[in-house]
């Protein structure tokens, strides 16, 4: 056809089958509604964040930090990577144990989690604390973590644009649902995103890399999902 969108040069987009390739994503179009500010949480499918981070595109990035090593977490590459960070993977460890002890001592009845700045001169990682004695997070406790955090950016513009990580597939703090039939497992990215929005969250989520082999799946670009997800999953048409 005369008229028909071609995506690359030359012979490209025959060669470029997506079936060809394990990491990918099958995006779907959003729902046609009447456009609002601040009413949806946009989730960076296929996006590299540590190379959005470094390009500026974010001035506050939220992930998590625990208080005994941090090395295999993201927060250990963002620190490495920002030049003009101050901080060390240790030293963002060791201020996460001196937090972790003093609030222990003179705030221990206080709901956790904390969130912990740090100051990375070119952007700002606010970062939720593991609660003590716990080696995972909950779903309570990703909620009232980003009730804190909505509050923190609330009316501060000098604090957007802003991102978080997905929390799921993490090594170094894990996510779990913390109640119902399965506590210990892994929560759905659905879910996540569902815990973010009912706390007031409204920026940018970035999907955990495994979800890139999830292509046999449709996705969307948004959250909340598109009514009629819903409906389908009723049986509904």
């Amino acid at each position: 056809m005369a008229d028909q969108v071609r995506l690359y040069d030359d012979d490209a987009d025959s060669l470029l089958s997506a079936d060809s390739f394990p990491d990918r994503v099958s995006l779907l179009p959003s729902e046609n509604t009447q456009l609002q500010p601040g009413s949806r949480i946009r989730v960076m499918w296929g996006q590299d964040m540590l190379r959005d981070v470094v390009d500026g595109r974010y001035r506050s990035v939220i992930c998590s930090v625990n208080d005994e090593d941090n090395a295999r977490g993201i927060i250990a590459q963002l620190v490495s990577l920002v030049t003009t960070s101050q901080w060390s993977v240790h030293a963002v460890t060791s201020y996460a144990k001196m937090f972790q002890d003093a609030v222990h001592v003179h705030a221990a009845h206080d709901r956790e989690p904390y969130i912990l700045k740090y100051d990375l001169d070119s952007v700002l990682i606010l970062a939720v604390l593991r609660p003590k004695g716990q080696g995972h997070f909950t779903l309570a406790d990703l909620g009232r973590g980003f009730q804190t955090i909505t509050k923190m950016i609330a009316g501060r513009s000098e604090r957007r644009p802003i991102c978080s990580v997905s929390f799921l597939g993490a090594h170094s703090n894990r996510l779990v649902n913390g109640a119902g039939p399965e506590p210990d497992a892994e929560p759905s990215f659905e879910t996540v995103l569902h815990t973010m929005y009912q706390s007031g969250y409204r920026g940018d989520v970035y999907a955990a890399p495994g979800m890139w082999r999830l292509g046999h799946v449709g996705v969307f670009p948004s959250y909340p999902f598109p009514s009629g997800l819903d409906r389908m999953r009723s049986g509904s048409s």
